[in-house]
């Protein structure tokens, strides 16, 4: 999810960063799971519901069910298909179908601490642009996590991101971010996917970001749908989007939600 509620930037002590590794665990293994029944046919409720009992079991707290106002949001996942940017809702009635882009957004809460994480999958095949773009994505959300270490700023990180779009020519979308997480899933600071090098927050070990950047195949523009939720491309692009959760030590980033 890529909203923000404002707060302080803080430094989190490794016991906490622990805590945050365990929720980022319980995501991978769910994402694997997901990624494995996601085939023409199935439903973005099947998978929501999938997710959720899988959370529940592993003694954690999906973060997004109920978040927001204005309607909270109702699932444990986002899944945003093909034009769909973020914050698409699951539904029983929403089958995917071979070729289509889906992304799936996921974070729970482990004894009072967030992970937030997402991927895109294509199911079934799908034309060489589209698997560029999604792989393009996913270099993108790394090379920032590579660019966000202690010293380094945020412009750093936002410049590494947009740096992978501008080469393919992708859109960026922009008012959407990556952002802080703790003990809130959204906290300061907004971690944009552009930047100019050298400019914003400085970068300390103990600072957890996560970092999710979203390319469209054709513009930077977005919307947001009558469901107040469901972000979409301007012009009917496909998008895809990536985030992991990473904590900043000093010898590097950790990625704390992957296997």
């Amino acid at each position: 999810m890529s909203m923000r509620t404002p707060g302080a930037v803080t430094i989190k002590r490794p016991s906490e960063i622990d805590r945050m590794r365990g929720a980022g665990a319980i995501l991978a293994g769910i994402l694997e799971v997901l990624h494995a029944e996601l085939r023409a046919g199935v439903t973005t409720g099947d998978l929501d519901a999938i997710a959720e009992r899988m959370i529940r079991d592993a003694g954690a707290i999906p973060s997004f069910k109920g978040y927001g106002t204005n309607p909270p949001f109702p699932g444990s996942i986002c899944a945003s298909v093909n034009d769909e940017v973020v914050h698409g809702i699951p539904s029983p009635r929403r089958r995917v179908a071979n070729g289509d882009v889906v992304s799936i957004d996921i974070g729970c809460i482990l004894d009072g601490w967030h992970a937030d994480c997402a991927r895109t999958w294509i199911v079934g095949s799908a034309p060489r642009e589209v698997s560029d773009l999604v792989d393009a994505t996913r270099r993108g959300m790394e090379a920032g996590i590579a660019a966000a270490r202690p010293g380094q700023r945020l412009g750093d990180v936002g410049h590494a991101i947009e740096s992978v779009a501008r080469e393919h020519g992708y859109g960026i979308v922009r008012p959407f971010v990556g952002h802080g997480i703790g003990r809130s899933m959204h906290e300061d600071p907004q971690v944009p996917n552009y930047g100019t090098p050298g400019l914003g927050l400085q970068i300390e070990a103990g600072m957890c970001f996560a970092i999710e950047p979203m390319f469209n195949l054709g513009g930077d523009d977005v919307f947001v749908a009558d469901d107040n939720w469901t972000v979409r491309t301007s012009d009917g692009s496909l998008s895809a989007h990536f985030e992991n959760t990473i904590a900043v030590t000093e010898a590097g980033p950790e990625v704390l939600t992957e296997r």
